[in-house]
């Protein structure tokens, strides 16, 4: 790349980052940040995660083996990066949740499992993940979840 061009893209980056600080420099730092960050079934004050704490909590606990993509509190996803069980080395996993409520709830959580497993060129081909296996997943989420809280209420 031309010294030309990065220069341009930096001056481009420059000025975006700069437009988003002036909304702050009136006085709407707080509304902006409520606005992006409170989901819209969230009920979150400014601050605090937008779904509930326990789920959160749990899903990060049990998918902790698996290397993080993405999670976003606020939005209540988080997305694993792929995983190889070092026993089979010819399947990879990837998984997606989605906190759904601020409650703790069974219904307020849906877990995404992804498979690939590997062909004879070296190359990843999706594979069938049986729902049991999803269940099983959210399973465990809830019953971590149930424990967090109640270590919460009992302590």
């Amino acid at each position: 790349m031309s010294v030309l061009r990065t220069a341009s893209v930096l001056t481009l980056i420059a000025a975006v980052g700069l437009t988003g600080c002036s909304l702050f420099r009136r006085g709407e730092r707080a509304e902006v940040a409520q606005a992006q960050f409170a989901g819209p079934t969230s009920g979150a004050r400014p601050g605090e995660i937008g779904v509930n704490s326990f789920l959160w909590r749990a899903t990060l606990d049990t998918l902790a083996f698996m290397p993080l993509a993405s999670a976003d509190p606020f939005g209540g996803v988080i997305i694993t990066d792929w995983y190889i069980n070092p026993e089979t080395p010819t399947e990879r996993f990837k998984a997606t949740v989605y906190i759904l409520d601020s409650r703790l709830r069974a219904d307020g959580l849906n877990v995404s499992l992804y498979k690939e497993t590997r062909d004879a060129a070296g190359g990843w081909t999706a594979a069938p993940v049986t729902p049991q296996t999803e269940t099983d997943v959210e399973n465990a989420i809830l019953t971590r979840a149930r424990q967090l809280r109640l270590s919460t209420i009992g302590g």
